[in-house]
């Protein structure tokens, strides 16, 4: 693995680090800094138009697309440095990261001129519907439908932890168009409006009262029938790709949110005394290492990535399987050095809950009384983190099979 990047590539970094020294609040991402709400809702909606006319919103995409048409080295290092200073990088996560790219990718050009506009402006956000009750690590079992009916696509169906459903504009989904092709090879990837009848969003409550995750339910719903990515029945293949850009480029930056709550935790364990309990300071220990490990893996991941190397595709998997099971493991050492105090509800305090301090989760959003910490909440959403993007068993069988050679699993009759 290479530890030096290109001089190319650090001059970049200086000109990133520049903009954002000129264009973030005096103090931003130090420690001390903070916000209260009102005051992270008028920086946000300042921020995205910054970003937008800086250009680096979807800074990767090609300049003829209203990108900066960044390499990919480019693309690490802006990542790198918004990582640093924790600045909010993206106006919408599925439309600038997943589907946006894909279409680039896959789209005519017609999708291309309609789609890339807005989802560069803002004006149309999305949310993606893979995932189902009975199809989840098992993806291309999914039952959703849709069947041609002249110059539209009806669906039917129904898609389940489906994150911002309820404010999305559009929806870029699975479905089966084919019942009798096998089950890989009968699958579109359609491009549906949300705002429509046939079309009905249920809110997911959790345990610590926020609803991030969706049910969304599909009856007679209509898409267009050029609103079909990469060709009818080509959607697996499109899929893989939307995989690919959900776990591209973080690969360097991903310890960096781990770390600043492991720095969280441990002053947590200054403050309550904990910090010299011999057990707890291993566990500490472990942790911190378990970091460095991640932040060493991307370094691999990355070089393995600038030379082409297919071997790439199998460590993206290591490294999903590594971070979520790390992060469930430092979680439940959290609640322990909380003692009695995490299991009560001691509620967020003003900064904590202004500010996107939650490892792949960022603000919550409760929808009843029940007021956990920024501690409690990262525990809780640590449970199902190994779930959700490939379960860690499916990550194993990838590693086993493409990394270490062994057979496949055998299929179920």
């Amino acid at each position: 693995m290479d530890l030096s990047y290109p001089k190319e590539a650090e001059e970049f970094r200086i000109e990133v680090k520049n903009w954002l020294s000129e264009n973030l609040p005096p103090g931003y991402g130090t420690p001390g800094f903070s916000m209260n709400a009102d005051e992270r809702e008028s920086f946000l909606k300042d921020w995205t138009k910054k970003l937008r006319d800086g250009g680096w919103i979807c800074a990767s995409w090609p300049k003829e697309y209203g990108g900066k048409g960044l390499s990919l080295i480019e693309q690490v290092v802006l990542n790198e440095e918004f990582a640093h200073v924790n600045a909010p990088q993206h106006a919408d996560f599925f439309g600038d990261t997943l589907v946006g790219p894909t279409i680039l990718q896959w789209g005519t050009e017609e999708q291309k001129k309609y789609f890339i506009p807005k989802i560069l402006s803002g004006e149309m956000s999305w949310c993606q519907g893979f995932s189902e009750p009975d199809a989840g690590s098992d993806l291309a079992g999914l039952k959703t439908k849709a069947t041609l009916d002249g110059d539209e696509w009806i669906i039917n169906g129904q898609k389940i932890w489906t994150t911002q459903a309820q404010y999305a504009d559009y929806i870029f989904l699975l479905a089966r168009t084919d019942p009798e092709a096998p089950k890989h090879a009968g699958i579109s990837y359609l491009l549906v409006p949300m705002h429509q009848e046939g079309v009905e969003v249920r809110q997911i409550e959790q345990i610590d009262g926020g609803a991030e995750f969706n049910e969304v339910f599909f009856t007679n719903a209509k898409c267009p029938k050029e609103n079909v990515l990469g060709g009818v029945n080509n959607g697996w293949k499109v899929a893989m790709t939307t995989l690919g850009f959900e776990r591209g480029t973080s690969t360097t930056t991903g310890h960096r949110r781990f770390l600043q709550e492991f720095n969280r935790v441990v002053d947590i364990a200054k403050k309550n005394g904990k910090h010299s309990d011999p057990l707890i300071r291993q566990g500490l220990s472990k942790a911190y290492a378990r970091i460095k490990i991640m932040e060493i893996h991307g370094l691999r991941t990355l070089t393995s990535s600038l030379k082409n190397d297919l071997s790439a595709i199998p460590l993206h998997a290591i490294n999903k399987m590594y971070w979520s099971e790390y992060h469930r493991d430092f979680m439940e050492l959290a609640i322990t050095i909380l003692g009695m105090e995490g299991q009560i509800l001691t509620g967020m305090d003003e900064k904590d809950s202004a500010e996107e301090v939650l490892p792949g989760l960022g603000p919550r959003r409760a929808i009843r009384d029940y007021p956990v910490s920024i501690t409690q909440a990262s525990f809780f959403f640590s449970r199902s983190e190994t779930i959700w993007g490939g379960t860690a068993q499916i990550q194993r069988n990838i590693v086993a099979e493409r990394v270490l050679g062994l057979p496949k699993e055998p299929k179920t009759a």
